[in-house]
């Protein structure tokens, strides 16, 4: 397993699942990475293609992190874990982390909103009239002010914006601008991890036993009914993925 080459850790950096179908991984100590979905996404035999979201160029494996808006899920893997799931990048889709069998806090981290329902005009994007993902404010407006940099470049300067309070409205649990650590990022020591796409607010509950991932009575997790034609899904990094799903090394 190569640390200083991206995409290389798991399946080449990107994998296409259909819905019901489920993956597991393991992901060695110390490890640091980020997880994502892309959405949209039409590929050939040959894993050459485009998607509308979360895209990292035109191949289904990634050799770099993805094109913003993306809801990312990053973790750093060490005696205790860090863990979050991150806005500041932007929303594509729902996204939650939940450990399993760990000691700590060891909270679930993310968010059940569709907030592309409730983007602000200004930071959405559309495609044929409808609304694909929701950009961040930095990333719309390239503002000190909005990118936590220069003079705002502090956790004391860089305060909530209307945006990132919007954001964290929907979903308290994650990340909504570049200092929101307090109540945002996680630490637990020794669980595996169910990455959740589309989650809903009462999922069926998963465990992990003999390299097996069991969701209550059926091999996924229930479907958001607001998020037409999407499944649930999972990482040990636990992975259980109905969507083309990302992992790239930050090694």
């Amino acid at each position: 397993m190569a640390w200083d080459h991206p995409g290389e850790n798991f399946n080449g950096g990107g994998f296409k699942l259909l819905s019901g179908q489920s993956i597991v991984f393991a992901a060695p100590v110390g490890w640091s990475g980020r997880i994502w979905g892309r959405t949209g996404c039409v590929f050939d035999k040959n894993g050459s293609g485009s998607c509308l979201t979360g895209s990292c160029g035109n191949t289904l494996k990634c050799s770099a992190s993805g094109k913003p808006p993306a809801t990312l899920a990053e973790f750093t893997l060490t005696e205790m874990d860090f863990y979050d799931v991150s806005l500041v990048d932007g929303f594509n889709l729902p996204m939650a982390v939940t450990p399993i069998k760990g000691n700590g806090t060891c909270r679930v981290a993310g968010c059940n909103q569709d907030l592309r329902a409730s983007c602000p005009t200004e930071l959405a994007i559309k495609v044929n009239k409808k609304v694909v993902a929701c950009r961040s404010a930095c990333d719309v407006f390239s503002t000190d002010e909005y990118c936590c940099r220069g003079t705002y470049g502090n956790p004391v300067t860089c305060q909530p914006t209307y945006y990132s309070k919007t954001f964290k409205q929907a979903c308290p649990n994650a990340y909504s601008y570049a200092y929101d650590d307090p109540s945002s990022i996680f630490t637990c020591t020794g669980p595996d991890y169910v990455i959740t796409f589309c989650p809903t607010r009462n999922q069926t509950v998963c465990t992990y036993h003999d390299n097996q991932l069991i969701c209550g009575k059926s091999s996924g997790l229930r479907v958001n009914p607001h998020v037409t034609g999407a499944a649930a899904a999972v990482a040990l990094v636990v992975l259980t993925l109905v969507f083309v799903v990302n992992l790239w090394s930050l090694a």
